[in-house]
């Protein structure tokens, strides 16, 4: 009987939040080594075809950054990273798309074997993702800049009540194809739908001020605050970007974004329908 009423308060708990998310727009970015792990990559579909039946629309971008290094360890072909961005010349840019349509399709196999319905979009088509080549002082390649997204896209599968889950692939004026940071298109994305939400799962816990510390983790920081941060070296790495994406959107439009270790069972459902939440929140 205790169990069960622990069980009622929990979803009475949610409930202020389902009332206030409903047939609201929370983007998703999942990617790299965690989306390879099966166990954790159900648990996630799991909880965005949950938002899906409580009345959230939620869209799903993923990246897979870790496959397509396998593909290319194994093909022979040397991977060049500059400042964390894959040089892309169009051979590479082919295993690229290659590799993110084929985890496109697991995950759309997954949600539909879970009771819902998704559909896979690819940024180049209709286009959804516009892109032009990133300029940089080094030459990248096929690696595209965002400048604009076609939103009536992914709203007209939203009023279809299927869950989006797309690949950040770009098409430019040029009618080349390009590769495009996923961290980036959620951003671009999230601000275009004026979204709720935007939440990115990682494999750590979030902002910490110490990585040895586990009492140091941060759960709410503002802008304001992500700059000191920074510059006292607390975020650096893998975080900047995420945490420049998060900021992105916020002055976009987008109400609040979240950083959520993936590996939390259910740590996106926890973020979004509990008080308290299990990760870091980046707010205006």
């Amino acid at each position: 009987m205790d169990e069960a009423i622990k069980k009622a308060e929990v979803l009475i708990e949610a409930l202020p939040y389902i009332k206030r998310f409903h047939k609201k727009i929370v983007v998703i970015k999942y990617g790299g080594s965690i989306l390879g792990e099966e166990k954790i990559r159900r648990g996630i579909l799991e909880d965005i075809v949950f938002l899906n039946f409580m009345g959230l629309r939620p869209v799903l971008v993923h990246g897979g950054g870790p496959n397509i290094s396998d593909r290319m360890r194994v093909s022979g072909k040397k991977t060049e990273f500059i400042d964390g961005m894959r040089v892309t010349d169009e051979e590479t840019l082919l295993v690229v798309e290659e590799e993110l349509q084929k985890l496109n399709d697991i995950i759309l196999k997954e949600i539909s074997d879970l009771g819902a319905n998704a559909v896979g979009l690819n940024g180049k088509n209709n286009c959804l993702i516009q892109a032009e080549k990133k300029e940089a002082p080094i030459d990248l390649g096929l690696v595209g800049h965002i400048v604009n997204i076609n939103s009536q896209v992914v709203i007209d599968e939203l009023q279809k009540d299927k869950v989006p889950v797309i690949l950040p692939m770009g098409i430019g004026k040029d009618n080349k194809t390009y590769n495009v940071n996923a961290d980036e298109a959620a951003a671009t994305i999230s601000a275009s739908l004026k979204a709720e939400k935007m939440v990115l799962l990682t494999n750590v816990k979030g902002i910490m001020r110490n990585s040895e510390d586990a009492n140091s983790f941060i759960s709410t920081v503002t802008i304001a605050e992500i700059g000191a941060l920074i510059g006292d070296k607390v975020i650096q790495q893998g975080m900047i970007p995420k945490v420049n994406a998060c900021i992105s959107a916020l002055d976009n439009g987008v109400k609040k974004t979240h950083i959520v270790d993936a590996r939390i069972p259910h740590g996106l459902l926890l973020e979004i329908f509990t008080d308290k939440g299990v990760g870091t929140e980046i707010i205006r």
